[in-house]
């Protein structure tokens, strides 16, 4: 009988088991990343085994600690954490890395596997999403707990790198959460000081340490990343620091006992089989089998797991007690904490006012502002802000409070909301940090308890990509709020009037983009994004007042659910010509086609609000709104043309602008642009041959 294994040899039995069965997924896949699991096995081990709350049976588990590999490249390394821990990765997956129909993809993608909260790889951006996680946990902590009942404790981690650091993403996000003193983030990071093509010292000078307290984190060091006993004392020194979230340096070697150690060759390729059974062989491993786990290590890692699931219990004993004290709350709370998403509660709805025809109207960033506002009274999950915008996209919610630290004295306290000032706050104060602001949205809804809003001006999209092709990806429940949508802004000139953004934004997968015609048709817009529980919405808003449509005269504005909808049949039969136009260019379409009943043309024009929902439509219905036997079709849109052509088919048109913007009056521009009853009659009469 072998003698048992000090507490010691047992960890380091662990930490190599670690090791090599990541190595040996990333060698049968013959691609991957080996040099991570290498070298952070040891912090990450550290992590999950003395400090990590988690529920392998529950992953979903509410109160867990949320666990985010920023450096998704290391994919390997976590995937091994979650098969042995006990979440449902079984060995025939790992086996499977990398291919098709496996969950164990080359990075880690939320809701694919089991235990993994984040799609992470583009780097900087879990850096950012973890950010978020904290922010909510804070905001659901002060909003629920209450004396003698704590059922809102937990502490979001992160592995990150040098990439990760490099990214100006992080740089935004890390400078947020320093301000926000949020001390219940810590980070681990892989000081390894090489990256996938060259060492930092050719990239990567600076004194992190001193750049990250300037930024007001707690900062450790850890010298050597094998010292697992160091890495305990640092994460208990991080967990103690309440008023800032913390960095622990941890000063690593890429590709840790391999051939390829410190050489940025051990970054992003497999060791390649010989160097595999070296590198065992240096570290003490069986060479074979390959996937080898020692039973001790089995039986080490499962323990661990019931450890969680005593957690889980005490837990939700606790949220019994509180559902007991305080049945209203606790029913609010789980509304919020279902799975899939907040459930809407009853009535939320009821505050959506519904605007009285107008001719002068209103600009739709003003209507969503109405909207949001109420809204907001009816549902408290609604949590947001912008990227220092306020005042011009409306996103304020009013007498909501201010998310801030409470400890944070500012005398000066321009731009507050009105409210509490405290973490309770649901309006969000991102500072001048687009790219942050998304990926922190992003991070917000998927952690759970809420949905995000965030909000700039449209051309501001493009800081914001990534980070929305991510949501997308994820199915994340995010509204982007986007205004000043076209060169109607009008004098800042063609830095900030988007042309290409619809477009871009609308090639996107999986995300919805609605440009609303007038007050109503935004009404409606938030009841789709609201409503939208997979798909994050991108809402493209004016700055220029537009007419608040006559209903009773014109089609009801729910047609928006649909995408698109015919909004002005021709008065006098069979139309010759169909208009298609979205956002502020409907109320020219109307004045075209009643410009062109003078000239005997009968025409109709259909509202485009939507793409992809108009896309989601049965076929009859689309048939209806755009009748394939009508060719003759002119979309108008104040942007660039691509993608309107399948809609508009071989014989129709499209009035778009293909150039930059210029600086001038919004009415003048849209003049000198083409955007006139004369101009688009024209162009719609050359549809029919003049």
């Amino acid at each position: 009988m072998n003698a048992p294994l000090s507490a010691s040899a047992l960890d380091q039995l662990c930490v190599d088991a670690l090791r090599f069965l990541a190595i040996d997924t990333v060698q049968q896949a013959n691609s991957g990343h080996p040099g991570l699991p290498l070298d952070a096995a040891p912090m990450a081990y550290v992590l999950w085994t003395r400090l990590l709350k988690h529920d392998p049976d529950h992953p979903q588990w509410f109160d867990r600690d949320r666990f985010v590999l920023s450096a998704g490249h290391g994919s390997a390394l976590l995937y091994s954490l979650l098969h042995l821990t006990g979440y449902a990765l079984p060995m025939a997956q790992m086996r499977q890395f990398r291919q098709w129909g496996s969950i164990a993809p080359g990075h880690p993608e939320r809701g694919m596997t089991p235990g993994v909260e984040l799609t992470t790889g583009p780097l900087g951006q879990g850096f950012a999403n973890g950010v978020g996680m904290a922010m909510l946990e804070a905001h659901l902590a002060a909003r629920f707990n209450r004396d003698g009942h704590t059922v809102i404790d937990h502490h979001t981690y992160a592995l990150v790198s040098d990439g990760d650091l490099m990214e100006g993403v992080a740089a935004e996000a890390a400078s947020l959460a320093g301000h926000l003193q949020l001390g219940k983030l810590i980070y681990l990071y892989d000081d390894n000081n090489v990256t996938l093509s060259a060492g930092t010292d050719m990239t990567f000078s600076e004194d992190r340490a001193a750049r990250f307290a300037a930024y007001g984190w707690h900062t450790l060091s850890v010298a050597d990343g094998n010292d697992l006993p160091a890495l305990e004392q640092a994460l208990h020194a991080a967990r103690a620091e309440t008023l800032r979230p913390s960095l622990i340096l941890v000063s690593t070697h890429l590709g840790y006992g391999s051939p390829r150690q410190d050489s940025f060759e051990a970054h992003g390729s497999p060791l390649g089989e010989e160097n595999v059974k070296l590198t065992k062989r240096k570290l003490g491993w069986p060479e074979e089998p390959p996937f080898y786990v020692p039973d001790a290590v089995r039986t080490h890692f499962l323990a661990l797991g019931q450890r969680g699931r005593r957690e889980h219990l005490e837990w939700q004993q606790r949220l019994d007690a509180y559902e007991r004290a305080y049945p209203e709350l606790a029913l609010e709370l789980r509304q919020l904490m279902q799975p899939g998403g907040c459930a809407l509660p009853d009535g939320w709805d009821a505050g959506i006012p519904v605007f009285p025809a107008d001719a002068k109207g209103m600009a739709t960033r003003s209507a969503s502002g109405l909207v949001m506002n109420g809204i907001a009274k009816h549902l408290p999950a609604l949590i947001g802000g912008s990227a220092d915008l306020d005042p011009s996209t409306y996103t304020a919610l009013k007498d909501t409070g201010d998310f801030q630290p409470p400890t944070l004295v500012a005398p000066d306290r321009q731009g507050a909301n009105g409210g509490d000032w405290n973490y309770a706050g649901r309006n969000l104060h991102f500072g001048v940090r687009e790219h942050a602001m998304a990926a922190i949205s992003n991070g917000i809804a998927a952690h759970g308890g809420a949905i995000p809003f965030c909000a700039t001006f449209l051309i501001f999209s493009d800081y914001m990509r990534p980070s929305m092709r991510l949501a997308a990806l994820m199915e994340l429940r995010v509204v982007f709020v986007f205004t000043h949508d076209s060169i109607a802004l009008g004098e800042d000139g063609p830095t900030h009037q988007p042309i290409e953004q619809l477009a871009s934004l609308r090639a996107i997968p999986n995300l919805i983009v609605i440009r609303p015609a007038d007050a109503n048709e935004t009404a409606h817009a938030w009841r789709v994004a609201l409503q939208s529980r997979k798909q994050p919405v991108a809402l493209a808003l004016t700055r220029q007042h537009l007419p608040t449509l006559d209903r009773s005269k014109y089609a009801p504005a729910e047609g928006l659910l649909r995408g698109a909808y015919v909004l002005s049949a021709a008065s006098g039969g069979e139309a010759q010509l169909l208009l298609v136009a979205s956002g502020s260019e409907v109320p020219l379409a109307l004045a075209v086609q009643e410009a062109l009943l003078q000239r005997k043309v009968q025409a109709s024009v259909v509202s485009m609000p939507s793409w992809e929902l108009f896309d989601a439509q049965p076929q009859d219905y689309r048939d209806t709104v755009l009748p394939p036997a009508l060719t003759a079709r002119l979309a108008i849109e104040a942007g660039v043309a691509q993608g309107w052509h399948r809609y508009v088919g071989d014989h129709g048109d499209v009035m778009s602008i293909e150039t930059f913007g210029a600086s001038a009056p919004g009415d003048v521009l849209m003049q000198h642009y083409g955007y006139t009853v004369d101009n688009v009659c024209q162009r719609a009469l050359a549809l029919l041959g003049g």
